[in-house]
């Protein structure tokens, strides 16, 4: 067995705009580095049914999404969330990207795989695009393995240093949906409160200050992994996002890259013996390129040990 990198040719075609953070050079550097490592399987994203996204967001959302994309220039969703006309197959080809990566854990044609694509999705709500979020591409993959695979407990980890609040607002009322997200508080977009537990106790934030260091957050982490072990998920899903390392300018979370390998080892020994290693993980944030290169790098590099 191995570890899939499922990527996007469309995603460079998502363009934000002169200086925006969130651009296609992302995932270039992403992509140009794990290139090198030769053990890796590369897919590409594939095709699926519309209806996978109309499981977790609004018809409404969907055809106002849809109504947006511009035949030229950009348009603003909200204050920083744009979309192009490229947008369109882009924010599609996400959201088949995490579907193409389900499916091939579930058929065996590999243990489990990173979505390196964009644009990024846990700021989209039900109804609205956020945070340069448009589609929720990590929530589709839980509807679709709720729904297609009839999982009755999949579990979605967040490690992006901004809260999901798009995750959580979808998910808010599902017994079926553990979310868990550790990330920086009070920051944008101002939820993740440790209050905010959902209508079955199935979302779990740990809000951390700014600052935060590897040890004190490795020390939080071991409440994910207790939150985890205790609901006993069939699947898990990681949204990836590598902007709590200390370099990255848009947080102030002091993660190092090799933290990025303990998150992700630390989840995969659970995951080894309690849903058979089931894990597929999806880019979310990170908007340093060298951080982004190497967290990403060192999050893979787990992946593939536990890939055997």
């Amino acid at each position: 067995m191995k570890t899939a990198i499922v990527i996007s040719e469309t995603s460079s075609k998502h363009i934000t705009g002169l200086g925006h953070p969130e651009n296609g050079d992302r995932v270039d550097a992403i992509i140009n580095n794990l290139k090198k490592n030769k053990k890796l399987i590369w897919k590409k994203s594939k095709k699926f049914n519309n209806n996978f996204i109309n499981a977790t967001h609004s018809s409404e959302y969907v055809k106002y999404v849809k109504d947006s994309f511009p035949n030229k220039g950009l348009i603003f969703l909200d204050g920083d969330t744009i979309v192009s006309p490229g947008s369109k197959d882009a924010t599609t080809d996400a959201v088949g990207s995490i579907i193409t990566a389900i499916d091939g854990v579930e058929k065996k044609e590999f243990k489990n795989a990173f979505c390196a694509v964009r644009p990024p999705g846990h700021h989209a709500e039900k109804n609205k695009a956020m945070g340069f979020c448009i589609y929720n591409n990590v929530a589709v993959g839980a509807n679709y393995l709720l729904n297609n695979y009839n999982y009755k407990k999949v579990a979605i980890i967040d490690f992006d240093v901004h809260h999901g609040n798009g995750t959580q607002d979808i998910f808010y009322d599902n017994e079926k949906v553990l979310y868990i997200s550790t990330h920086q508080y009070p920051y944008y977009p101002g939820s993740g409160s440790y209050n905010e537990k959902g209508k079955h106790n199935n979302i779990f934030n740990i809000p951390l200050p700014a600052g935060t260091n590897s040890t004190q957050y490795m020390d939080a982490y071991e409440h994910v992994l207790k939150k985890l072990k205790s609901f006993n998920p069939e699947f898990i899903l990681f949204s990836a996002g590598f902007d709590a390392h200390k370099n990255d300018p848009l947080a102030q979370l002091q993660l190092t890259s090799e933290d990025f390998y303990e998150i992700t080892r630390r989840t995969l020994v659970y995951a080894k013996n309690q849903c058979d290693g089931k894990v597929v993980s999806i880019l979310e944030g990170g908007y340093d390129l060298n951080a982004l290169s190497e967290s990403s790098e060192e999050h893979v590099k787990a992946l593939l040990e536990f890939a055997k």
